[in-house]
C-alpha cells in the first residue's frame, strides 16, 4: 500500500501526517525541524519508499537534499499552489496543513519545484550580500552629498579622486560639519572594503567556471550578470524549451484570459451585434 507524507515545517517543529493511498490517516505527529529526526519519523510510520511532499520556503533546500541524501523520495510543492488548496480547510493548524500536504501529493495535483543545489544558493546569497551592500554605500553617499549641500559644500565630480578623498578635503576647515560627516564616511570606507572582498570572490567562481567564462565572452556581460543568471538556471536540461528560461525568470507577460476567444473570422459577426453609440 502506498504511502504519503507532507511536511509543515516550521523553525523549531514539522507537522508530519501520513496518509494512504485511499486518502485515510494512518499518523500525524511532530518532531524537530532537522533532518535527522524527521527521516526517522517517517521511515517509522511511512516506511522507505513513501512519497513527501513539502512547500518551497527559507529552509526547504537545506531540508529536501539532507532528506534525500538520506535515500528518502522528497517532493518540493509550489507554497502557492499548495496554498490554494489548503484554503479549502475550514480550520487551518500546522498539523491540518501538513495532512493537506500529504493529500496533495496521494492525488498529484502539485507542481513539482526545482530545489537549486548549495552551491547555486551560496552563490546566489554572495550575489545578494554585495547587492546589499552596494545599497548601502549608495544610500550613505546620497546622505552625507545632502549635508554637505545644506552648508554650501559640493563634492561635485572630480575626475581620478575618490569620493572619500573629495568629501575630505571639503570638510579640512569646516569641523562642525566634519564630527556629521565623517562617521558616516568611515563606514562607507568600511562599506568599500567589503565589497571589493565579494568582488574578488565572484571573480573567482566566475574563472573556475567553464560555463560563466564562455557566457562572459559576449561583449557587455560581466562578472555580476553571468553569476546571477548560472545560478537562477543551474540547469539547462530542466527546461523543455529555450524560450521557457524567458519566462521563469520573468521576462515574458504572463495571460489571464477566460472564456472562448473571438476567431478572427467572427469578429465582423460581433462587431455588426453591438449597439450604436
Amino acid at each position: 500500500m502506498a504511502r504519503f507524507v507532507g511536511l509543515d515545517v516550521s523553525q523549531k517543529l514539522t507537522s508530519i501526517c501520513v496518509v494512504d493511498d485511499t486518502g485515510r490517516r494512518l499518523w500525524r505527529g511532530q518532531c524537530h525541524s532537522e533532518p535527522e529526526p524527521i527521516q526517522r519519523v517517517v521511515r517509522r510510520h511511512a516506511g522507505d519508499d513513501a512519497s513527501i511532499g513539502i512547500e518551497t520556503g527559507p529552509m526547504t533546500p537545506w531540508l529536501v537534499h539532507e532528506l534525500r541524501g538520506r535515500g528518502l523520495n522528497v517532493v518540493c510543492l509550489d507554497a502557492r499552489h499548495a496554498s490554494a488548496a489548503l484554503k479549502m480547510q475550514i480550520n487551518k493548524t500546522d498539523q491540518n496543513d501538513a495532512e493537506g500536504l500529504a493529500q496533495i501529493m496521494r492525488t498529484g495535483w502539485y507542481r513539482s519545484v526545482h530545489v537549486k543545489s548549495l552551491d547555486a544558493h551560496r552563490t546566489r546569497a554572495l550575489l545578494g550580500a554585495r547587492a546589499q551592500l552596494v545599497g548601502m554605500t549608495t544610500r550613505l553617499s546620497n546622505q552625507i552629498r545632502g549635508v554637505l549641500k545644506t552648508f554650501g559644500m559640493l563634492p561635485g565630480t572630480m575626475r581620478g579622486v575618490p569620493f572619500d578623498k573629495r568629501v575630505e578635503t571639503l570638510l579640512a576647515d569646516r569641523p562642525e560639519v566634519a564630527a556629521i560627516v565623517q562617521p558616516m564616511l568611515t563606514a562607507w570606507r568600511q562599506l568599500r572594503e567589503q565589497i571589493a572582498v565579494f568582488d574578488k570572490a565572484l571573480r573567482t567562481l566566475a574563472k573556475n567556471d567553464p560555463t560563466c567564462r564562455l557566457l562572459m565572452s559576449v561583449p557587455g556581460i560581466g562578472v555580476v550578470t553571468v553569476l546571477a543568471y548560472v545560478s537562477t538556471v543551474e540547469d539547462p536540461a530542466r527546461f523543455a524549451r529555450s524560450r521557457s528560461v524567458g519566462a521563469h525568470i520573468g521576462l515574458t507577460p504572463k495571460q489571464y484570459q477566460s472564456g472562448r476567444p473571438i476567431a478572427a473570422g467572427e469578429f465582423h459577426d460581433v462587431a455588426t451585434r453591438l449597439p450604436a453609440p
